[in-house]
């Protein structure tokens, strides 16, 4: 039984997610940088991520997202191309996180747009081929002895910033799901243990009346 509280809480949740804003994360590996960007998306009201992981032997870090992943949905692609086509097809800008010289100070660039952010592991950063993938390469200016911040901190930076500016644009201030999609993960967050049983029994989520 799902009290009002907790539904009310749902809803509004659900109300402020953003379909439009997500980050891609190429090989961000490390359980506890994942886990810290998934707490991020989920703060900033982020609908989805989306992850590469170049190992596919090893269990991907989501069993230790925090709790994020209940309410972060994770696609995982098989590979660079195939990730930036989805993307591409709904009508994202590739926008990579990348101290180069021809990278733009991160407060400069729209993110009232449709927009992924490429974030890459913390030692090695994007890949060469995510960088030519990219639409924008934005950069988060230092003035210290180190070069560049924790992957997750990155993250936090520069999603915030697209929290802003999404804010003062009034994209908060309705819901932007579409009323299929809103149905559907409400009865999902709801309703976990029986949507998993539908799910895994090929049959459709029961009709709420809420």
């Amino acid at each position: 039984m799902v009290t009002d509280n907790r539904l009310r809480r749902l809803r509004s949740t659900l109300e402020h997610r953003q379909p439009d804003l997500t980050v891609l994360l190429e090989n961000v590996h490390k359980p506890h940088n994942f886990s810290a960007v998934l707490r991020t998306a989920d703060a900033v009201g982020l609908f989805e991520a989306h992850a590469i992981f170049f190992n596919r032997k090893v269990d991907t870090p989501h069993a230790t997202a925090g709790g994020s992943e209940k309410w972060i949905r994770v696609r995982d692609h098989e590979d660079l191309a195939s990730a930036t086509e989805h993307l591409r097809s709904r009508g994202f800008r590739l926008v990579a996180a990348h101290p180069s010289p021809d990278a733009v100070d991160y407060r400069e660039v729209d993110f009232t747009r449709p927009t992924a952010i490429l974030m890459g592991q913390e030692r090695d950063g994007l890949t060469a081929d995510a960088l030519a993938a990219a639409d924008e390469r934005v950069r988060i200016p230092m003035y210290g002895m180190v070069a560049s911040l924790n992957v997750s901190v990155a993250a936090a930076v520069l999603l915030f910033e697209a929290q802003r500016q999404r804010l003062e644009a009034g994209l908060y201030e309705r819901c932007r799901l579409e009323p299929e999609v809103y149905e559907r993960t409400l009865f999902e967050w709801a309703y976990p243990r029986l949507a998993r049983r539908c799910r895994d029994g090929g049959k459709p989520y029961p009709r709420i009346e809420w």
